[in-house]
C-alpha cells in the first residue's frame, strides 16, 4: 500500500511539473518580439530589428503562406543564423509577432470634408 502511494504521488508530481513545462513552452506575441529583437539569432550582431525597425515594411507580411520559409531565408542570410524549426516555439512565436504588426496597423481614415 505505501508503495502504490509513493507511485501515485510521483506520477502527480510529474503530471504537474509537464503541464507546467508545458505551459511555460508556449508561442506568443512577447516571446516572438524578444526574438525579433535579439541579435542571438543570428551570429554577424544583427536582429531582424536591425533591417525591420520596429516591423517596418512587415505589415503585409503576415497574409504570406510561405512566412516561415521567409523569416528563415532571412535568418540564414542576413544576419547568419540558424533556420527556425518551423514547427517550433520559436518560430510560431516569431510569426505571431509580425502577423501582429498587420493588425496592429490604424485603419485608414477619410478625409475631411468641409470647413
Amino acid at each position: 500500500m505505501k508503495g502504490l502511494k509513493l507511485v501515485l504521488l510521483m506520477v502527480l508530481v510529474t503530471g504537474v511539473a509537464a503541464g507546467a513545462l508545458s505551459a511555460a513552452e508556449t508561442a506568443s506575441v512577447d516571446k516572438g518580439k524578444a526574438l525579433f529583437n535579439d541579435p542571438k539569432l543570428g551570429t554577424n550582431g544583427k536582429s531582424c530589428n536591425t533591417c525591420h525597425r520596429d516591423g517596418k515594411d512587415l505589415q503585409k507580411a503576415g497574409n504570406k503562406t510561405d512566412l516561415d520559409q521567409i523569416v528563415n531565408a532571412c535568418i540564414t542570410h542576413s544576419i547568419k543564423g540558424k533556420a527556425l524549426d518551423p514547427k517550433s516555439i520559436e518560430m510560431k512565436s516569431l510569426l505571431l509577432y509580425i502577423k501582429n504588426l498587420g493588425a496592429k496597423q490604424p485603419a485608414a481614415t477619410k478625409p475631411s470634408v468641409g470647413c
